[in-house]
């Protein structure tokens, strides 16, 4: 992959205040900060106040990107252009502004089609890359393992086979820098044939790697498997760090963390998990990117117990909580065990919310990861959570079993043990989550007996 340049690229961030961004007001939103929600003036500016964070956002993906943000555009139109996605005057405008304050990066927080960015670049004599692009960039620069390295090419070509063009081809080769890199120079200059044989061979190296990290699930079997999940730069990784001294790379830009890190959590001797910590997610996720990493995810579908990191001192959060669920449900993972965890308190000033959010979510803790305040009630809601539905159950097993009966120890508290011969019969107390377990290494010692 090619590197970021050192030089920072001057970008201008273009958004449009529609009606599908309309759409994501709230009508109680819009009554609480506003007055009556049927107010038209109301609307307005609430609709003006959220294309404004969704820029606000935009520029903080354009500094993890490396570019310099020198000025912002928007447009109020209630459809979008299918020729230029902001209209053709506006175009225009963007142009001249372009030129006189000699940018080289116009980015959209929309995705473009390949039609719309090659009528852009004809006005605009600079590179346009939209939303996905960017995340995707970001993605390139931060992949550190051969594992994440993979994952994004095969995303970034996915994105660029629609998008290939000669026009394209040539700005990449012409400008260089935050949009064209990922791959490389020699794949944009490939047919559209070369980059399919190319996703081809990535989507079998990927189909490997899920099969080597499903081999490392297998040891795993034996604790609890809780999963941190939250929008990106919402503390998961402090958090992380915090309950295991994990020493994981936190920084205060999206996406700092790409590669899942699996810790061993001792919350008290009898409660033990796997705690995990994956690729935070963001409002229009590229649908590739999801799906590149679905090996890296896996760590989500399989786990027992979702921490959902909120950061509640975002004006967004309530929204990037359902950006949070939208993606857990296209991974299936949306109906397991969640605890909220408002992550940040330290910095709101109206505590008031804390009862309000206690109401609407009521497995729900309020912390501060950085600084440590109330991660003791994290740590027993999570317990909480492993004791629920504990059981008393009773087995009996040869004596030569003792792979299964130390698993037993590690798991279950011991009431009785009873020995007969070779046999030995144990009383305990487990919950389902271990009962589960226990029941498919059972069987799986059944099979190859």
């Amino acid at each position: 992959m090619i590197e970021i340049a050192k030089s920072k690229e001057r970008a201008i961030l273009v958004g449009v205040a529609s009606r599908a961004v309309a759409d994501t007001l709230r009508e109680s939103e819009l009554s609480a900060n506003f007055g009556l929600a049927t107010d038209r003036s109301a609307r307005a500016h609430a609709l003006r106040q959220r294309v404004d964070e969704y820029l606000e956002e935009l520029a903080l993906l354009a500094d993890s990107a490396g570019a310099e943000v020198v000025s912002t555009m928007v447009q109020e139109r209630q459809n979008i252009d299918a020729a230029y996605f902001i209209g053709s005057g506006k175009a225009q405008e963007l142009a001249e502004l372009a030129d006189k304050e000699k940018i080289n990066l116009v980015i959209f927080d929309d995705d473009l089609s390949a039609v719309q960015v090659r009528n852009l670049e004809r006005i605009i004599k600079c590179k346009i890359v939209d939303r996905s692009g960017i995340i995707l960039d970001i993605f390139a620069s931060r992949a550190r393992t051969s594992e994440a390295k993979t994952q994004v090419e095969l995303a970034q070509l996915q994105y660029m086979l629609p998008r290939l063009t000669r026009q394209w081809t040539h700005l990449s080769k012409q400008f260089g820098g935050i949009g064209t890199k990922g791959p490389g120079e020699t794949q944009i200059e490939t047919d559209r044939r070369a980059i399919r044989t190319r996703i081809s061979h990535l989507r079998e190296k990927i189909k490997h790697i899920a099969k080597e990290r499903a081999e490392q699930r297998k040891g795993r079997d034996k604790f609890p498997r809780v999963a941190l999940v939250g929008y990106t730069n919402a503390g998961k990784s402090t958090l992380l760090n915090y309950f295991s001294s994990a020493d994981v790379l936190v920084e205060d830009k999206l996406f700092a963390t790409l590669d899942s890190t699996v810790r061993s959590v001792s919350l008290s001797p009898a409660h033990k998990i796997l705690l995990s910590d994956t690729v935070g997610f963001i409002r229009k996720l590229p649908h590739h990117l999801v799906a590149s990493f679905k090996s890296t995810l896996e760590e989500v579908i399989e786990a027992d117990i979702l921490l959902h990191v909120v950061d509640i001192s975002h004006a967004l959060f309530e929204e990037q909580i359902e950006v949070v669920n939208d993606t857990l449900e296209e991974l299936h993972a949306h109906e397991k065990p969640t605890i909220f965890v408002f992550n940040k308190i330290d910095k709101v000033e109206d505590r008031s919310i804390v009862s309000f959010l206690s109401k609407r979510y009521p497995n729900a803790v309020f912390i501060s990861a950085s600084r440590g305040i109330n991660v003791g009630a994290l740590h027993a809601k999570i317990m909480e959570l492993l004791d629920a539905n504990i059981a008393e159950q009773t087995m009996t097993f040869s004596q030569s079993d003792y792979q299964i009966i130390s698993q037993i120890h590690e798991m279950a508290e011991i009431l009785e043990k009873k020995y007969e011969g070779n046999d030995i019969t144990i009383r305990f107390r487990m919950n389902n989550i271990h009962a589960d377990r226990l029941k498919k290494v059972v069987a799986k010692k059944s099979v190859n007996a």
